[in-house]
Parts: structure tokens; sequence; C-alpha cells
């Protein structure tokens, strides 16, 4: 005699589906649980594999170069540190951690503030600080990312803007604003609620302290001292775009090198 074990789970529930129509965020909403980060079920994977290298006591950036490698990704990619660091916001709403203000609200409450909290112990990576202190270096590139959400949880990190500072080769940031808007996400929105000018010009004194080139849209006229600026078309729509404005970034630093 045999005997199934079934479980409690009944054929019509759906459950055991083959078809891609059913993902993991169906399972996790029909067990109850929250689903208003819509991961889809690759990103699940690769974090639930994260998390489990991290409970083995592997550091982030040993996970990071695993990950990296198994997905054939050639160039060395380092997080900023080992140590935890968390993006909080003061809202009108109150305390917002970034995921749930960014995702589940969609940026809809008013900042009044700004909090990075762990970044005044936290150390930066063996990888970040050595290509920062590397003499080859050729150039440090800030991409056109939200300088508050994005670049200041880096630059929060105890010595990262004194190396930008220090490092003799170029750094260069390429502006996220064009003619007073934001190229993509809430820039613009946290810049007002913080009350600081929505421009390009306003994001490069925020990195003043150690900039060195500055890459802006023709529609922006930004003066700067001892900060050369060049325009050039920074909207990237297409992958073309991406390879034309990553390859004049490189000229752009090789132009500044040349200038020492």
């Amino acid at each position: 005699m045999t005997y199934t074990l079934a479980g409690l789970v009944q054929p019509d529930q759906g459950w055991g589906r083959s078809d891609d129509s059913f993902t993991a965020l169906d399972t996790v909403k029909r067990l109850g649980g929250e689903t208003w980060f819509q991961l889809g079920d690759k990103d699940i994977g690769l974090h639930l594999m994260r998390s489990m290298m991290l409970d083995q006591g592997l550091s982030l950036s040993a996970v990071t170069a695993r990950i990296a490698g198994r997905l054939g990704v050639a160039h060395e990619i380092a997080p900023m540190t080992d140590d935890i660091v968390r993006t909080v916001l003061d809202t009108a709403n109150g305390l917002m951690p970034f995921q749930h203000y960014f995702v589940k609200a969609h940026c809809a409450p008013v900042i009044t503030g700004i909090k990075y909290l762990g970044a005044e112990k936290a150390r930066l990576s063996a990888a970040l600080k050595r290509a920062l202190s590397n003499p080859n270096l050729s150039g440090v590139f800030i991409c056109p990312s939200n300088p508050y959400l994005s670049i200041d949880p880096i630059l929060a990190l105890a010595d990262v803007r004194t190396m930008l500072a220090s490092t003799p080769a170029p750094v260069i940031a390429v502006a996220p604003i064009v003619g007073g808007g934001a190229i993509k996400g809430p820039t613009v929105k946290i810049m007002r609620e913080l009350a600081i000018e929505p421009s390009a010009a306003a994001v490069a004194t925020h990195y003043i302290d150690f900039l060195d080139g500055y890459i802006v849209d023709a529609a922006d006229r930004v003066v700067l001292s001892d900060v050369q600026v060049i325009p050039f078309e920074i909207v990237m729509n297409t992958l073309a775009d991406k390879v034309t404005l990553a390859n004049r970034c490189l000229a752009f630093s090789d132009e500044l090198a040349g200038q020492r």
C-alpha cells in the first residue's frame, strides 16, 4: 500500500502550476504576506541567495563578487561598505525607510530630512578604498543619479569626500537635472522640499569640494570656479545614447588629466 502526502492544498487553488503567469509573489500574496515591493522572480531568487550567503558569514563584498562571477560580469563590482548603512527619511508622515518611501509610498510624502543610519561608524570596503587610493586611477565618475538618495549614502562614509578631493584622478559628475527638471525620479521634488534650488548648478555645488569636471545639458548654463563645465547630450533614451555619453566621460577625463 502506498500513500501520497499532499498536505492541505487543493488542486483548484492553483498551487504547483507550471505556467509562467504564476509567480513567487502570487504565493506570498496567497499566504497573506506583503507584496508592495513588486520584485520579479529573478530578483527574489538573487536576494534569497544573497541572504543565504550573508547568513553563512560571507561579507557583502565577497557575496557581490561571487554573484558577479556567476553572472559572467568581468568588471569588479564592490559595495561601498560591508557594514550596515540604512537610508531613512524624515517625512510629514514620520520616519520612513527608503524602500517604503520610494516604492510603497511612491515618493509622495513630503521630506524634511534624510539620515544615513550607521554611516558614521561604517568602514569603506577594501575594494573602494583600494580604488580611490590607486595611483593608476584614471578617473572617478559620478553618475546622473539622485544626489540625496543614491550618491549621498556613499559620501556619508568617513573619508570618502576627503579621498575624492585628494585623488590625482579627475572627478567628474554628470548632471541629473536638465532645464530644471529631473532626468528621472524624485530629485527635483526632494530638492524643493529641502529648500534647495532644483538646478544643475545646485547639484554641482553639492559636490564642489571634490569636483574637477561637470557635464551638463546644453539647455543649462553652469559656471563654476575651478571646475571645468562642458555641455553634452546627457539624456539617455537608447543604449547608443549611453555608450556615447560614457565615451564622452572618458574623453573628458583624459582632457582634464592632460591639463594637470
